[in-house]
């Protein structure tokens, strides 16, 4: 599976942004997406998932009632809608496939995902 991320750049408090993930290759063997970010000098965490199957959804405490995750599956792309955005969120953004099956629940660490795409930056000024 490969991953191409896109939709990043720089934006002020209170904008907003919607990133895309387009999925190619061996798509049908993920069961999960997820985006991901990484600020600088900080550990690299969850921020949405999705499941393909059920289109359930699971978000970072940060996040919640800002952003939504979607996924068209027709198209194999998953979108994160980022709404009211604040600098807090400024960080490199990943989208990520796991195919490691389906789990109890959406996985949200990172190591339970196995295809990374290669990240786009979000930058919120104040």
């Amino acid at each position: 599976v490969q991953l191409q991320a896109s939709g990043g750049g720089l934006v002020q408090a209170g904008d907003s942004l919607r990133l895309s993930c387009a999925a190619s290759g061996r798509t049908f063997d993920s069961y999960y997406m997820g985006w991901f970010r990484q600020a600088p000098g900080k550990e690299r965490e969850v921020v949405a998932a999705i499941s393909w199957s059920s289109g359930n959804t699971v978000y970072a405490d940060s996040v919640k009632g800002r952003f939504t995750i979607a996924g068209d599956a027709a198209r194999n792309t998953v979108f994160l809608q980022m709404n009211s955005l604040k600098p807090g969120d400024t960080a490199v953004y990943y989208c990520a496939a796991s195919s490691f099956g389906v789990a109890v629940s959406i996985p949200r660490s990172a190591h339970l995902y196995n295809y990374w795409g290669q990240g786009t930056l979000v930058t919120v000024s104040s």
